[in-house]
């Protein structure tokens, strides 16, 4: 797909991976709606994008009513939707039992699959929906991008339910791009492993150079916008569908 005037959703889009990938395809022409829930960050990038090729929606990505709301205002301003990158996400780590054999609470569980995969499959379903109304182009109407992690593969202590939720998406990659086969919409997933985001550069130096030194090769995190260009390149290559891209320097998580 020529990314040139086609609009895109990218949720968690004002800071992180997100933003990075905003940044992306910003360069290659694209009209892109920011969903998110900082506003004062979701404002800042559309003063440097230009309100004419960018605009910003506070959105719960778990709340049914506030994603259909705010895919129909996209389509209202821009008049389709070709691409929908996920990247919202959260990932508190919690261990079952804690020190005195508590359970952790049901709802932080929950919490985490309502926005990291439940979130995913809501913009997605709604997105699909826009998307079935494009003309054909070269055969596809549409590209869908999930957000993952090498956690879906290798959970460490305490990611029980961060990590269901990314293996959760990764198991929906699939079925989901055979739902849409039928309709030219692609779907795709991207699973990364240690990326220098604002949360983890917030880290002490010495736990970053840790993680660095984790990775095999290259040994040092991921760059925001190495996730970005590999988000464009699959939006590019119509031949790539149904697939979960690892983007890790060989890591393999141990188990702390």
């Amino acid at each position: 797909m020529d990314l040139q005037n086609k609009v895109a959703v990218v949720t968690g889009g004002a800071s992180g991976l997100g933003r990075a990938t905003v940044d992306e395809l910003a360069r290659r022409g694209a009209r892109i709606a920011i969903f998110d829930l900082n506003a004062a960050a979701g404002a800042e990038a559309v003063a440097q994008l230009g309100a004419e090729r960018a605009v910003f929606h506070a959105v719960d990505v778990a709340s049914a009513a506030a994603v259909e709301a705010a895919i129909a205002q996209v389509v209202a301003k821009f008049g389709a939707i070709h691409v929908l990158i996920n990247c919202a996400g959260i990932g508190p780590a919690k261990k079952i039992l804690d020190r005195e054999s508590a359970p952790m609470p049901l709802e932080d569980f929950t919490k985490i699959i309502g926005i990291n995969l439940t979130g995913s499959f809501n913009v997605a379903r709604c997105a699909a929906a826009a998307m079935a109304k494009n003309e054909l182009e070269n055969g596809e109407r549409g590209v869908i991008i999930h957000t993952a992690s090498v956690a879906a593969y290798e959970g460490q202590v305490g990611q029980c339910a961060y990590s269901a939720s990314k293996g959760g998406v990764v198991g929906m990659t699939l079925p989901m791009a055979r739902d849409l086969a039928s309709l030219g919409i692609r779907v795709n997933t991207i699973a990364p492993g240690i990326m220098a985001t604002p949360l983890l550069m917030s880290m002490p130096d010495n736990v970053r150079a840790s993680l660095a030194a984790s990775v095999p090769n290259p040994a040092r995190l991921g760059q925001p916008s190495e996730y970005g260009r590999l988000a464009v390149h699959i939006v590019e290559n119509g031949y790539i569908n149904g697939e979960t891209i690892r983007i890790d320097g060989a890591i393999r998580m141990q188990p702390r």
